[in-house]
């Protein structure tokens, strides 16, 4: 089990692995050894409760396919398990920001002190701006 928060967590068996070589500079070592990790994880087919859903599937992340699919490649390190290891770090912290429920923003007024002093503020930086016009005879 994938623990996210306390309160959820994700089997996984739900999750799918693939190896594959690294990518960039490293010699020969890169060049034989499958070492790279991509995580597949299908959102619609999980197993998380449906408002996680929503909110993981309207995000606008790279990392998200048209499917519903999460697709995390890591190749930081040079070993697989570690690369495993920091590619389901990755997933858990993406489910985790899809988790936290937004607060409900209420529309609110300004109060009459804060306009008084908006407007008061707006007057006496007026009158320096108005001290910088050239003096006349």
């Amino acid at each position: 089990m994938l623990t996210i928060t306390p309160t959820l967590a994700v089997p996984l068996a739900e999750i799918e692995f693939a190896a594959m070589r690294s990518q960039g500079a490293g010699g020969q070592h890169v060049n034989k050894t499958e070492s790279a990790v991509q995580l597949r994880f299908d959102v619609r087919a999980s197993s998380l409760p449906e408002a996680v859903k929503e909110r993981l599937l309207a995000r606008r992340d790279r990392r998200l396919t048209e499917d519903g699919v999460v697709v995390i490649k890591a190749q930081q390190f040079r070993r697989q398990d570690q690369n495993r290891a920091a590619a389901l770090e990755r997933l858990r912290e993406l489910l985790a920001a899809a988790a936290v429920v937004p607060r409900v923003r209420r529309a609110t007024k300004p109060s009459r002190a804060a306009k008084r002093q908006r407007t008061d503020d707006k007057t006496r930086r007026g009158r320096v701006k108005a001290l910088r016009t050239r003096v006349e005879d």
